[in-house]
């Protein structure tokens, strides 16, 4: 009876080359990103506006169609989830009671020489990590931190043609909220039982002490 033996993986056979390891760090992937139309920084010819990013021809058209795949896949294709577009602006009560005004903030510190900022619970982790003892200070210069200071992540605006107190308005911080605050009228509307979803799709708004990332972290 003749052997049996395997036959032999290609990819290890005597002569033929392993296939390239090919590494990207993010600033090629950026450039590379403008150069074929996908993303590039907004408002750039005026000097850009950071964490803000713009899709060109072939990111827009990209986007779309996943967005349109996921609506499928998700809303269209299923019988017990319906889809919603709530704005992007809400009464001010709807975040007084959710605990976003109360407490959606970051501690912030500014350096006192380049007057940088950076969040201090993310200062602590690194220092944590590295087993680094003593006064944090500023990750860039070395320069000396103020106190944290709470700030609200919320971008805040005018709602109609007088900018006073009674005006203010908050863009949404997170796109799930016109989800909960509608979810009644959604079931009686639509005629679901419970349980059901909602999906949306929308921009949602923080104002962030920190952003990068390319477009996989930004304010809007």
């Amino acid at each position: 009876m003749a052997d049996q033996t395997s036959p032999e993986d290609p990819s290890t056979s005597a002569g033929v080359p392993d296939a390239p390891t090919v590494e990207a760090d993010q600033a090629t992937i950026v450039e590379l990103s403008k150069k074929r139309g996908i993303a590039f920084p907004s408002s750039e010819i005026y000097g850009g506006l950071r964490s803000s990013w713009d899709y060109g021809p072939l990111g827009v058209e990209l986007k779309e169609n996943i967005k349109q795949q996921w609506w499928r896949s998700m809303v269209q294709l299923r019988d017990d989830i319906v889809g919603l577009e709530s704005a992007i602006m809400m009464a001010p009560e709807v975040w007084q009671a959710s605990g976003h005004l109360e407490s959606f903030s970051d501690p912030l510190v500014e350096c006192s020489d380049c007057h940088k900022r950076w969040r201090m619970d993310h200062l602590e982790e690194a220092a944590e990590a590295k087993g680094e003892e003593g006064p944090i200070v500023c990750p860039d210069c070395g320069g000396e931190l103020t106190d944290p200071r709470n700030f609200n992540l919320m971008f805040k605006t005018f709602h109609g043609p007088l900018e006073d107190e009674g005006s203010i308005v908050w863009l949404r911080p997170e796109t799930a909220q016109g989800m909960f605050v509608d979810f009644s009228t959604v079931q009686r509307t639509a005629r679901m039982k419970v349980p059901f979803g909602i999906a949306q799709m929308g921009k949602s708004f923080r104002n962030e002490i920190t952003t990068g990332n390319f477009i996989f972290r930004t304010r809007e």
